[in-house]
């Protein structure tokens, strides 16, 4: 008697494409989604901070400023890149931000990563051989790298909110050159945060006290009853690379260094 035909088994293509069948980690499409936002906010913490750990970076100098600024600019442009680029490289030698004895790194130079002002920072941390972080922004119109960050440590982020903690987390001491809103932004954030006590204790410099005075009105909060007078005290002015490391050495930028180290 004739064996009856042998059936084909169903094919399971239609499974093995099916999107629920990827796994989640490589699924794009679901990473991305909405109920995916908690989960990459907190891959944007992570990233980040596995590396500066293993840089050893225990922490910063944030250096704000606008990415407009030029070193060939015009008015004070040029003045402002060049003291930026100055004092990058004074904290950096200074600091502790050069790794000795593979021992904690302290007030590495940390910008947004983006040109003008915190170009010239990152750069002045660069001729003095130290790393310096750059935490880039994605933006409609896409901010791209300086070329003066240390690659390892050049990250780039899709939250705000993630990459203004980074800021935070590690910084030691703030100095404020002349910017735009996203200047602004950061600044009265990190003033807030020491307004509150949500900070510990930090220096807070503004560069160019003519440029400030010109723009913002800060004893007019006072006058208005919207801080208080002492809230004033929680910045200071500069004009030039030296007496800003002066003024943030006074704020006690190096006392966890010198506690480790016990010489500068």
């Amino acid at each position: 008697m004739a064996k009856p035909p042998r059936k084909t088994p169903p094919s399971n293509a239609a499974q093995m494409a099916s999107p629920s069948y990827r796994l989640a980690a490589l699924d794009q499409d679901f990473m991305l989604g909405d109920s995916m936002r908690g989960v990459r906010f907190e891959l944007e913490y992570a990233k980040a901070e596995e590396a500066l750990r293993a840089w050893g970076v225990r922490s910063t100098i944030v250096v704000f400023g606008s990415a407009r600024t030029r070193e060939d600019g015009p008015g004070n442009h040029a003045r402002w890149y060049a003291e930026a680029r100055a004092f990058g490289r004074i904290a950096s030698e200074r600091g502790g931000a050069l790794l000795r004895d593979q021992t904690p790194r302290d007030n590495v130079i940390a910008t947004g990563g983006g040109p003008g002002t915190m170009e010239a920072a990152n750069r002045g941390a660069m001729d003095a051989g130290a790393p310096s972080i750059g935490y880039n922004i994605s933006l409609p119109h896409e901010q791209e790298p300086n070329p003066y960050t240390t690659p390892e440590l050049t990250f780039r982020f899709h939250y705000f909110a993630m990459r203004k903690m980074h800021f935070a987390m590690r910084a030691n001491a703030l100095v404020v050159f002349p910017g735009g809103f996203g200047t602004m932004d950061e600044l009265f954030e990190l003033l807030t945060l020491r307004q509150t006590g949500k900070s510990p204790p930090m220096p807070i410099v503004l560069v160019d006290k003519a440029y400030w005075s010109s723009i913002i009105n800060f004893q007019a909060f006072v006058d208005n009853g919207a801080i208080a007078a002492s809230d004033l005290d929680l910045f200071s002015y500069c004009e030039e690379a030296e007496s800003i490391w002066e003024k943030l050495v006074e704020g006690g930028v190096l006392t966890r260094w010198l506690k480790t180290h016990g010489t500068t």
